[in-house]
């Protein structure tokens, strides 16, 4: 199957190669050209346009955006929009807001173009290991770039699936990434709680390759969590800064909408927040507040 990838980042450029070894033709367009120069090394076909990647597909053509998220994508889909033709398919790959994936699909079918919504789960371990998607839009679009689908997930009937309607597969990610958030600050709590009881001198990489097997709390997080202790045990030169794609704060945004409690992924996202104030003005407030209400002492800066 001949398929049109837009955006060559890293998922992107693994994407692409993981569908080459597949036997899949792709038509690639970024706009670096040394990133489309490195596809084309690899089997890629090249272009130097939307207009040149539409050119070079035959219909119904299929277009796989990978593009960060908001702008970029509104614009590369609107512009496809313009250059496809009718029965030809649109896939968004990125982490875009589900809302948004619902007014593009809208948007994109007066001109008789189909939309599928795919969150993507896997990162820098896609290529080798497979990629696990999310699939939202219409059954016929779905069922066309299956062939796809099945070369890009870790196998033809594992680890994707067709989740729903148009947006329903961004929604499913979205959720899927505030359970990454929940799930990373528990593990980073128990190691820090570990790291703290000084008297034992726990190897930290230890215990995380013993829970890594049997235990109830395996996971691929925990098994990079024990990678990441066993090369840097005392994380030695990382700031305690963490960033957020968004997809959190819009997890969270959707748990008050539904009025659905959701502490653990919220504090999760809180703390991240937290991790960025190098000068937290807040706990200077409740140090003063100690002090007036029961005297406690406040450290000075």
């Amino acid at each position: 199957m001949k398929i049109g990838m837009v955006g060559l980042g890293r998922m992107g450029a693994n994407m692409t190669t993981r569908l080459l070894k597949g036997g899949h033709s792709v038509v690639v367009y970024d706009r670096s050209a040394e990133a489309v120069g490195t596809a084309a090394k690899g089997g890629a076909a090249a272009a130097d346009s939307l207009e040149t990647l539409v050119r070079q597909l035959s219909a119904p053509r299929a277009v796989w955006v990978m593009v960060p998220s908001g702008e970029p994508t509104e614009q590369t889909i609107c512009a496809l929009a313009e250059l496809l033709e009718s029965g030809d398919i649109i896939i968004d790959g990125g982490n875009s807001n589900y809302k948004d994936s619902m007014r593009r699909a809208a948007m994109v079918a007066k001109n008789g173009l189909a939309f599928v919504d795919v969150g993507t789960s896997g990162g820098i371990w896609g290529l080798k290991e497979g990629y696990s998607m999310m699939i939202g839009g219409d059954k016929a679009a779905v069922d066309h770039m299956r062939p796809i689908f099945e070369t890009l997930a870790p196998g033809k009937t594992t680890g994707w699936g067709h989740v729903g309607p148009s947006g329903s597969g961004h929604f499913v990610k979205m959720i899927h990434n505030g359970i990454e958030y929940g799930l990373m600050q528990a593990y980073a709590e128990g190691f820090s709680i570990l790291e703290h009881k000084q008297e034992f001198d726990l190897d930290l990489a230890q215990v995380a390759n013993i829970w890594r097997t049997g235990s109830v709390v395996r996971s691929w997080l925990l098994d990079l969590t024990s990678e990441a202790l066993g090369k840097n045990p005392q994380m030695a030169g990382i700031a305690p800064y963490v960033d957020d794609s968004g997809e959190g704060r819009w997890t969270v945004a959707e748990a008050i909408d539904e009025d659905v409690p959701a502490p653990v992924i919220t504090l999760s996202l809180l703390m991240r927040l937290r991790s960025r104030q190098e000068d937290s003005f807040g706990a200077k407030v409740i140090a003063a507040l100690r002090n007036e209400f029961g005297g406690h002492a406040v450290k000075g800066s």
